[in-house]
């Protein structure tokens, strides 16, 4: 391999919206002083493509802007495949690559194998919100945001060098880290559970308090990230419970609250139950575990899991960027309540069944099980949020918004499969036992594809196109 450079990605299946982020990111780059080649991995179907593509060309940036869509994806399936020389794979690999949250950001790492990986989403921007008057951090503290009305004042757009950030971080032993750094077993936050990422209770501010405990200073930075503004952590069931304490607002889909930081400080840890792949760089030199190949948002999980092994580290990073909530594309609200509770229940049973950990990814004993008191569970606690969303709308005076609060609620009860027991757990069932399927064989082909790839690298480009727009020349 030759010395490691910086890539910076940007998987999307939102072609519409990532010229604009494009844009964005290489603007920050340039005004402190970075190059760094940026890759654009889409998910677009071909009709997509074929229309939004000419918007990445009308593009103006400083570095070097590489395309990997649908076309060059299949290109690169079928080289996978005529290297393996086995049709039965053939399925798995495309499983692996699929398109879909995971599957996406499974190219990303292919693609920068060798180098180091900064990503971050089509939705994402290189500023953030800080209040206007920072306030001190107690001792284990190491962050604190507040949630603003989008109309109230207090706060204010701040960059940062992002790629400096990183780069301080990627990579380096515990020992080599910048003395600002703090440093501990782990992050808890006050307000969410980080394990399955749903909230405790909904709070208008939260801390991460750092847990106590010794990293050793030979310990390497294999992820970072950045710390996250604009819609930070907030759930599908957060959204729904600002709505309820608004009677003001009218759209369930719109937000009206902004996630705004009071303070931070970077921090490595020996665990990380917040990775946000979002916003997240990675050592990806020799290779690294692939995402779970799923649609259901908790593709990054497996990193959460891996990161806890001797000689490994994560990092929250010296920077914060800021997130766009976009509707764009974007399932209906009730559907992602439906999806973040399937995501809850698969991360507890992978959680409780991992038994080895390796370079490059993990293994869990979990086969898809899912019990009748798993389901009844979930359907207790969404039964309680739809008897809320009905009892608000019976109350409400405006006619408009007892009318959204109804369609809400009729949706749910849809997604819910009508909250009938046995339906609901069937179904369930089903979808988790694909899912996990899916993770199983793509856990076990992966280390054959990293090695079939990080030999190929240098012999031959995998399958890009380089995006002739315009470019910006030193000095304007």
């Amino acid at each position: 391999m030759n010395q490691a450079q910086t890539i910076f990605t940007i998987p999307t299946y939102r072609l519409r919206d990532a010229p604009e982020t494009v844009e964005a990111y290489d603007d920050n780059f340039w005004r402190n002083g970075h190059s760094a080649k940026i890759m654009v991995f889409d998910d677009s179907s071909l009709a997509n493509h074929q229309k939004y593509y000419p918007l990445l060309e009308q593009t103006r940036t400083a570095n070097e802007l590489v395309y990997v869509g649908p076309r060059e994806k299949e290109e690169f399936i079928s080289f996978l495949n005529r290297k393996l020389r086995d049709q039965k794979l053939e399925s798995l690999v495309r499983n692996l690559f699929r398109p879909s949250y995971g599957g996406n950001r499974n190219f990303t790492l292919i693609y920068t194998l060798g180098q180091y990986l900064v990503s971050s989403d089509d939705d994402m921007r290189p500023d953030a919100l800080i209040e206007a008057s920072p306030e001190s951090l107690a001792q284990n503290e190491v962050c604190r945001g507040k949630l603003y009305g989008t109309g109230e004042s207090g706060y204010v757009h701040k960059s940062f060098d992002l790629l400096a950030a990183f780069k301080e971080a990627l990579g380096k032993k515990v020992s080599h880290l910048p003395a600002n750094y703090v440093k501990g077993e782990l992050l808890t936050d006050t307000s969410m559970d980080l394990e399955t990422n749903t909230t405790n209770k909904f709070s208008q501010e939260n801390s991460l308090i750092l847990q106590p405990g010794k990293v050793s200073r030979d310990s390497a930075v294999s992820i970072a990230q950045t710390y996250r503004t604009g819609t930070n952590d907030i759930d599908a069931l957060d959204y729904v419970e600002m709505f309820l304490m608004d009677e003001n607002q009218i759209d369930i889909n719109a937000l009206n609250n902004v996630y705004v930081l009071v303070n931070f400080r970077p921090v490595v840890t020996n665990k990380n139950w917040r990775i946000d792949c979002g916003v997240a760089g990675y050592d990806n030199r020799l290779g690294l575990p692939p995402f779970f190949p799923t649609r259901l948002r908790f593709e990054d999980y497996v990193y959460r899991l891996w990161i806890q092994q001797p000689g490994i580290a994560a990092a929250h990073v010296d920077a914060v960027q800021r997130h766009t909530k976009n509707n764009y594309m974007r399932n209906p609200l009730a559907m992602e309540v439906f999806n973040e509770e399937l995501c809850s229940l698969l991360k507890r049973k992978i959680k409780d069944t991992v038994y080895q950990r390796n370079d490059l990814g993990i293994k869990f004993r979990y086969k898809g099980e899912v019990t009748l008191d798993d389901t009844q569970e979930i359907l207790q606690k969404v039964m309680a949020v739809h008897a809320r969303v009905l009892d608000t709308a019976e109350k409400t005076k405006d006619p408009e918004r007892r009318q959204t609060l109804l369609h809400f609620a009729e949706n749910l009860a849809k997604v819910f499969y009508g909250f009938e027991p046995d339906f609901f757990q069937q179904n369930v069932s089903r979808i988790v036992d694909d899912v996990v399927s899916q993770i199983h064989a793509s856990l076990e082909l992966w280390p054959t594809l990293v090695e079939i790839c990080y030999y190929q690298k240098d012999k031959r480009e995998f399958p890009l196109t380089r995006v002739k727009n315009k470019r910006i020349k030193t000095g304007e």
